[in-house]
């Protein structure tokens, strides 16, 4: 038994081993082929990420990006692949900024409704993908694509002077929200953490709980595995499926919060995009764990900021998406050797167990 442990702990290091240094490697070999010196641009890199304001900087982007793949996380694990966290969070954050700057109450009313408004918006528009797929058969790949496009639309129409938005030189927006809906900040040097960091702290104890410690959890991540099996086991398929969008689509709905209620403060032609296709890199690069995620997460806050240094230092500024790329595709490949590795070394030793086994029986069939 402590063979077997001592095994799965070695494979455990050992996959994130393989792909640092495989990604290191190749890394190396692409940043050589522009001609500039791979070793100076990590310097380069570590030197910028490690000063203080670079590091509030680093968390405070990874917050968003780790709710995101909190979102992503949980259609992973039920085998569905919510390809639409990036415009679930959009839209739900549009509709959160439309309440949230219509009322004026206070902070500790103000704030959880906005929070919740955008909690609901999120699973309703993820809910409809999960409806479609259970009754329709219609894959969530592509149900969440179109939604996506359609939320973008819908926001487009809303979002002008007149209607839910006000112009603001070159830009539109939603009102601002009053100063009760100010989310609180972290006191750190030289620049203030996002408080919302406790909020995604605190969503990924409730991911790591609800899906690894709970019935309702085991459940899901049975229907992932096998439907059938589930289903024999007396498991609602359609109820999950649907359930596990709603739940994802409500985690997407948080992605925005850090914005809108500590940057923003509304809705704007300037609102981050892109960040529900970040968090499916994240979430293959954590591996769908809480912890995994949260490296991942700050991995991917550290790249973003280092690489405007590399820019200055006269680095192309497409190499940071390169790293990001060959570390997403070098951990999976890791991941899936080693996997293969560890299944080969079970089924030898069980091989081995069989093979003893029939020996003894065989002697005591002799000795009779």
């Amino acid at each position: 038994m402590k063979k077997l442990d001592k095994n799965k702990l070695i494979l455990g290091f050992a996959a994130p081993v393989l792909a640092i240094v495989t990604a290191l490697v190749i890394t190396s070999i692409i940043i050589a082929a522009t001609g500039k010196d791979p070793f100076h641009a990590y310097q380069v890199m570590v030197d910028f990420g490690s000063k203080s304001d670079s590091q509030v900087w680093i968390v405070n982007k990874a917050t968003p990006y780790y709710l995101s793949a909190l979102a992503v996380a949980i259609g992973f694990r039920m085998n569905l692949f919510n390809i639409g966290v990036d415009g679930q969070y959009r839209i739900a954050a549009f509709f959160a900024a439309v309440v949230g700057g219509a009322l004026t109450l206070p902070g500790f009313i103000q704030i959880p409704v906005i929070i919740i408004v955008a909690m609901l918006v999120g699973a309703v528009w993820a809910g409809i993908a999960g409806l479609l797929k259970t009754t329709r058969g219609v894959s969530e790949v592509i149900s969440t694509i179109m939604l996506n496009a359609i939320g973008g639309a819908v926001i487009v129409y809303f979002l002008q002077d007149g209607r839910l938005g006000e112009k603001e030189g070159n830009f539109l927006h939603t009102p601002y929200l009053p100063d009760s809906a100010h989310f609180f900040e972290i006191p750190t040097e030289p620049k203030p953490l996002y408080g919302f960091v406790v909020v995604a702290a605190l969503a990924g104890l409730a991911y790591w709980f609800v899906l690894g410690r709970s019935r309702f959890g085991f459940d899901l991540r049975t229907v992932g595995r096998s439907e059938s099996a589930a289903q024999a086991s007396g498991v609602n398929v359609k109820r999950m499926v649907i359930t596990s969008m709603v739940l994802s689509g409500a985690m997407a709905g948080l992605v925005g919060m850090p914005t809108l209620l500590g940057v923003s403060y509304n809705y704007g032609t300037d609102f981050p995009t892109g960040i529900g296709f970040t968090g499916i890199a994240i979430a293959l690069l954590g591996r769908n764990h809480p912890i995994g995620m949260a490296l991942g997460a700050l991995l991917w806050g550290f790249l973003d900021r280092t690489g405007t240094q590399l820019e200055f230092e006269g680095y192309a500024q497409e190499i940071v998406g390169v790293i990001q790329g060959v570390i997403v595709l070098c951990v999976v490949i890791a991941y899936e050797i080693v996997r293969r590795y560890g299944l080969k070394m079970q089924q030898r030793k069980v091989g081995e167990e069989l093979a003893a086994q029939a020996r003894k029986s065989d002697k005591a069939e002799v000795s009779a």
